[in-house]
């Protein structure tokens, strides 16, 4: 195997820019997918896919870390910054996979309002990763961030209301079980849009 000794910095930041929007396309179907939810519908199978072809995107960055010897940011924060970006979209293909498995029938405001939250997440790391090529984008990718933690809040607080109703009065258990395990999948993803902001946040300091 050759060895690129001249450092393309384009080419990794290309990748996680596929990945980026790869995600917004896994989080604008899921909200789609919730917004007209039945069983068997099309958009659990193009979940599906956007989670394969976030996986090829993950093995073009780690097979092209093996093949550069100088690398534009350190390996392990594009290991990390990839890996961080694969997993929002595994996540959603996780509660999209949930739902189907547990036979939902309905869907249900809070995870409208959760799948929005993901939406809107997914995309501020789309624009965060779309400007950190350029660091003197810093103060403006570092604003990104901030709101992408904001929404991550705003996942919590939506959860935290989601939990709480489907305990009132003497709701079905098995319902119980289902419903909670969809919130939180759901939030989870927000969750894992917060770790992208902190990779970001991360790779920001040490070029800043």
């Amino acid at each position: 195997m050759a060895w690129n000794l001249i450092p393309k910095e384009q080419k990794f930041f290309e990748m996680f820019s596929r990945a980026s929007a790869n995600a917004v396309e896994a989080a604008r179907t899921y909200r789609d997918l919730v917004k007209d939810w039945r069983l068997n519908h099309p958009h659990i199978e193009k979940v599906r896919e956007l989670e394969h072809e976030g996986d090829v995107i993950t093995h073009e960055v780690i097979d092209g870390v093996n093949r550069t010897f100088i690398t534009p940011i350190d390996r392990e924060d594009i290991y990390q910054l990839a890996s961080d970006l694969d997993n929002i979209v595994d996540a959603i293909q996780a509660v999209s996979d949930r739902m189907e498995m547990y036979h939902i029938d309905r869907t249900d405001p809070h995870v409208l309002k959760l799948a929005e939250i993901l939406f809107k997440s997914a995309q501020e790391v789309d624009k965060a990763i779309r400007e950190m090529a350029d660091f003197k984008k810093s103060r403006r990718v570092l604003d990104v961030c901030i709101e992408i933690n904001r929404l991550e809040n705003e996942g919590d607080a939506a959860l935290t209301a989601a939990v709480k109703e489907l305990f009132l009065g003497t709701p079905d258990p098995i319902e119980v079980i289902k419903w909670k395990e969809v919130y939180e999948i759901t939030e989870a993803a927000i969750d894992r849009c917060e770790d992208v902001a902190n990779t970001i946040e991360g790779v920001v300091v040490k070029h800043g």
